[in-house]
């Protein structure tokens, strides 16, 4: 066992792990931050994503005593920063995730937010082959990335002041459809 100074959204603490705990493993079962999802515990699947000093990093092949001295950033930890920083609310990158619809069991979620807002910090105005390329990490199984993306999109579309795009699934609407005929005869709207 060995007592771990680190730095974990903000706050300086302490917490006694064995020296082989990883990373995810002090920030779930020591600290009780269970935003950081533990999935494959080999590196593949990303839900574990956190940032060490901005930057994305595994946190289930990241050793815990490889990190006193850095900053640790989890889910937990974006709004209250956000906060600190002057913002109101969630994280702008949390909230386009949230006006997208880029979840649906939530599993990824939080890595995927981790990895795009440490692309943003980096790029603001990436393209979507470099979003694509900073989110390649994060799989998701229910999504089909496309609200992932579109909600990247957003958060820098409202960061830089331009027009954000339409969701996809607001592209092909044109006029509402036609009331039902009642028989035979098209009602009345």
């Amino acid at each position: 066992m060995r007592v771990l100074e680190l730095e974990v959204n903000g706050d300086q603490v302490e917490v006694g792990a064995p020296d082989h705990w990883t990373l995810l493993e002090v920030l779930r079962y020591r600290l009780g931050l269970y935003g950081s999802k533990q999935g494959c515990d080999k590196g593949d699947c990303g839900a574990c994503t956190v940032l060490l000093d901005g930057e994305p990093v595994i946190a289930c092949l990241t050793l815990a005593a490889l990190c006193e001295g850095r900053r640790i950033t989890t889910i937990e930890g974006l709004a209250p920063a956000h906060v600190r920083a002057g913002g109101r609310g969630p994280d702008p990158v949390q909230d386009a995730f949230d006006r997208c619809g880029a979840l649906q069991c939530g599993f990824c979620q939080p890595g995927m937010m981790l990895s795009a807002w440490a692309l943003l910090a980096d790029n603001p105005t990436p393209t979507r082959g470099e979003i694509n390329a900073a989110l390649s990490g994060n799989l998701c199984r229910c999504t089909g990335y496309t609200q992932i993306v579109e909600a990247v999109e957003l958060a820098i579309a409202e960061a830089t002041g331009a027009t954000p795009a339409r969701p996809h699934w607001a592209k092909h609407e044109s006029t509402p459809p036609k009331p039902a005929s009642v028989d035979g005869r098209e009602a009345s709207r």
